[in-house]
């Protein structure tokens, strides 16, 4: 069986895996202790109200599935901090093992914290390099490779992130079945409040107050699919809603997915532009960058059509 072969079976795989064990004493001390230096977690941890966790969080590879943090109402981060995209709060990627052969993180649960700065998932690219990126968006089964080898069934509950610079929360590249439940955003960021990156999907952001001052749209759909947004509540403060969109050639990463069958229903906004109130825009971008024939020589994707192509999204209410 193919490299490819053997990871789609792992990604078909029943979900729901047994949870990590429980957070020993001796563990839980070194996830608080007073640190600048990260901290791999791949147990669960319950801490009491009064403990914080100020030294970042890794959950990487496979070893952190089942992993979790029940904060109990405590903190994790420094408020005040500005967190850049490189180095965010709580970091939530896959690990290169091999030229095709990644390990990822899956069913990991982070609730009933105050997350002072960003979360980010990731898969491929995690390590800020885009070459992985671009040589597989050159192959036609990108889609799924990319989505095999991302983190999956990440589910964030009664978070508060209060963002300090950076996006606070990245949905990377073919990142899948993330949910985003009863949590609030603030803060302020530097772009948008959620970004939904190339090739993700079936992702869920439902029931949230989504507060934070941004500069651009407050969620970014970029070539993401089949992702429920359904029940929040927006504080635009003048700036756009939910854009669908589809970023050609960026970086030379073809993309190759349309932002499409989209279920965007039920959310409140409020603080719209009173000259140009855009709550949510399909089709949003249609190619118009500097960047889109940076990924030109293709037969598919970006790289054979620039525009969007988003398309069966039911956006209602």
């Amino acid at each position: 069986m193919s490299v490819l072969g053997i990871l789609l079976l792992l990604a078909s795989e029943t979900w729901s895996l047994p949870a990590a064990r429980p957070c020993s004493p001796q563990e839980v001390a070194a996830l608080t202790a007073e640190t600048e230096t990260p901290y791999a977690l791949t147990c669960r941890a319950t801490l009491a109200a009064d403990q914080t966790v100020v030294r970042p969080l890794r959950l990487i590879g496979a070893e952190a599935s089942g992993a979790g943090l029940d904060c109990g109402g405590g903190t994790v981060g420094r408020p005040g901090v500005s967190v850049a995209a490189s180095a965010p709060t709580i970091a939530v990627w896959s690990r290169r093992i091999d030229a095709d052969i990644w390990s990822r993180p899956t069913d990991i649960r982070i609730r009933n914290c105050r997350i002072n700065g960003a979360v980010r998932v990731w898969g491929m690219g995690a390590d800020g390099s885009y070459d992985d990126l671009r040589a597989s968006s050159r192959t036609a089964d990108h889609t799924a490779r990319l989505q095999a080898t991302a983190p999956s069934h990440i589910v964030l509950e009664d978070v508060t992130i209060r963002a300090a610079g950076t996006i606070p929360l990245y949905i990377g590249p073919g990142v899948t079945h993330l949910s985003l439940l009863g949590s609030t955003l603030d803060g302020d960021s530097v772009s948008t409040a959620i970004y939904l990156d190339a090739e993700s999907a079936d992702n869920t952001i439902q029931g949230n107050q989504i507060f934070t001052r941004t500069r651009r749209e407050m969620i970014a759909i970029d070539g993401s699919a089949r992702n429920r947004i359904i029940g929040n509540q927006f504080r635009l403060n003048g700036r756009p809603g939910v854009f669908l969109y589809r970023n050609c050639g960026e970086r030379g990463v073809i993309r190759h997915q349309t932002p499409s069958g989209n279920l965007i229903v039920q959310n409140e906004f409020s603080g719209a532009a009173r000259l140009r109130p855009r709550l949510v825009v399909e089709n949003a971008r249609q190619g118009r960058r500097s960047y889109c024939d940076d990924d030109q020589g293709y037969p598919w994707g970006s790289s054979a059509d620039d525009r969007d192509g988003g398309a069966d999204n039911r956006i209602e209410r």
